[in-house]
């Protein structure tokens, strides 16, 4: 699995060429708001679980704002993980100037989370833009199910696979004017590789290389159910939560989100 170092170097190559600012201010809105950073259904459906207590992880955290978000629904603790290493370190400063002291943060391959977290956390969570980053969904959620305790949830917020056959500003087969333009195959098995840099983060420029890759909604269901966790909720909605609202409210499915329970 070489593509997940070198996914490694280009992330922690984006994040030296971060915005001026970017992240820096995160503290301040977990210090006003109440769940910042999740969208609504995100936010409504957390609020059902009683965290109050318990252990919760965010598997491919970033700079760990959500996870940060997420401690002021009581959990006792939350761990994120992520791989790059200088984009976590962004999440232990923010967890420290927000003063949240029961959270913290491992560096590691998401595919290698150490045995000592197996079978310790009551919810770990996804959010947009972290399945696309696994060749292959299966080994990825054994591990979300090693590492959930036994009846644990898994929530997955993420961009709808419909999406990775739109077109989106700024790529060539986009055209503003008729919407209704498929560009890609939705069974897509090639990669995508990037060299740009990474838009949100660090605008464009000439980048190490990033390689991810497309997932069909059966490739991401059947892993969670051959995983030992059983589907408990799937949601579909019209509006993307991440890449453009060009498409929003045109009749396509861009984001979904999904529940599961460790058996």
């Amino acid at each position: 699995m070489d593509y997940i170092q070198g996914n490694k170097a280009a992330w922690e190559e984006a994040f030296d060429h971060k915005r001026p600012g970017w992240g820096e201010e995160n503290h301040l809105r977990l210090l006003r708001e109440d769940l910042p950073f999740f969208w609504p259904a995100a936010a409504a459906e957390l609020r059902t679980l009683d965290l109050r207590g318990k252990r919760a992880a965010q598997f491919c955290c970033n700079n760990g704002r959500e996870l940060l978000s997420l401690m002021g629904l009581g959990p006792a603790e939350g761990v994120g993980f992520d791989i790059a290493e200088n984009i976590i370190a962004q999440g232990r400063d923010t967890a420290a100037k927000a003063g949240i002291a029961n959270c913290r943060f491992v560096a590691c391959n998401i595919l290698d989370i150490p045995r000592e977290y197996h079978s310790a956390f009551d919810l770990i969570f996804f959010t947009i833009g972290a399945l696309t980053w696994f060749e292959d969904l299966s080994p990825l959620f054994e591990k979300v199910s090693d590492c959930l305790s036994p009846g644990g949830t898994l929530l997955i917020h993420e961009a709808h696979p419909v999406m990775n056959m739109l077109p989106l500003p700024g790529e060539p087969g986009f055209d503003g004017s008729g919407l209704n333009k498929i560009a890609y195959s939705y069974f897509r098995r090639e990669p995508w590789v990037e060299n740009e840099g990474m838009g949100y983060l660090s605008g464009a420029y000439p980048s190490k290389t990033f390689i991810s890759f497309s997932h069909t909604l059966s490739d991401v269901l059947n892993a969670v159910c051959r995983s030992r966790l059983r589907l408990t909720k799937f949601n579909e909605y019209d509006y993307d939560i991440g890449l453009s609202e060009a498409y929003d409210h045109r009749g396509f499915p861009l984001s979904f989100l999904l529940t599961a329970n460790k058996l």
